[in-house]
């Protein structure tokens, strides 16, 4: 199936109300992110996407494919469906060794090029993460970062999947503009929930959340690229000071000064 358009049609807020924003289109090669205060129900609206709501759903809403209802073999058959989720929660069940893990994968995929599809995952995950997969390592092994950096990796190369769902991927050690430069390269529509400034303002918009509702959806200006620009010196700074603890390094008030000075922070 061939996806130009998906269309979030506006339900109702946790009282009950229509929400504000009645219609959001995101076209392929859009990176999204769903943002607001805990429990305002960004989770809910990934669900709503990943379940194809049909008004049959707590919130209402309705979810579109090319301003149509999704196919029932989108929804009936998993091969055939357009949307991978990558939650908060990953847990596997099978001990199998990555590289066999990703090599079934693709043979349940029909992929004609195995090795070079297994190799670009690899290569893609090991991108994103700070602790480089071992391909013989068996899933089970992994650390949470880990784990949801092949995720990722998975569903974009092997997967193919045209709409990507990301949870709060944050909270799990992956790299996160190094992530948004990677996914960018496939044409694609991503959606980020997340509470981070800097996955928010990489984005090309992002849709606000309160109470359960959609409540304005707000595109990213030159200003807030300016503001991105400098939250990504002060975050690089933080990525290098966690690999230096990582590597048991102690960390001093003039390693700190010198790095800000170096940004132009400090005189």
């Amino acid at each position: 199936m061939e996806i130009r358009k998906l269309t979030i049609l506006g339900g109702r807020g946790k009282d009950g109300r229509p929400e504000p924003v009645r219609q959001v289109d995101l076209t392929m090669g859009r990176v999204v992110s769903i943002v607001g205060p805990t429990g305002c129900g960004k989770t809910t609206l990934i669900n709503d996407i990943e379940l194809f709501a049909d008004d049959n759903t707590p919130t209402g809403r309705r979810i579109l494919i090319n301003d149509e209802p999704p196919p029932e073999d989108a929804l009936l058959d998993p091969s055939r469906n357009p949307v991978a989720l990558i939650s908060q929660h990953t847990n596997f069940l099978s001990d199998l060794p990555v590289r066999t893990f990703l090599e079934t994968h693709a043979r349940v995929r029909g992929s004609a090029r195995i090795d070079p599809a297994v190799r670009e995952t690899l290569d893609f995950a090991n991108q994103l993460t700070g602790e480089p997969l071992i391909e013989s390592s068996a899933m089970t092994e992994l650390s949470g970062g880990q784990t949801r950096a092949l995720l990722i990796a998975d569903a974009v190369v092997i997967g193919q999947s045209p709409i990507i769902l990301l949870d709060e991927i944050e909270n799990a050690g992956i790299h996160r503009t190094r992530a948004l430069e990677l996914l960018r390269r496939y044409e694609k529509i991503f959606l980020f929930v997340t509470h981070d400034p800097r996955i928010a303002l990489l984005s090309d918009f992002r849709i606000v959340l309160r109470a359960g509702a959609m409540q304005e959806v707000i595109e990213i200006n030159d200003e807030e690229r300016k503001v991105a620009d400098e939250i990504r010196k002060l975050d690089d700074l933080l990525l290098e000071f966690r690999q230096q603890i990582r590597q048991g390094r102690r960390l001093g008030l003039g390693m700190l000064e010198e790095r800000l000075r170096a940004l132009g922070y400090l005189a």
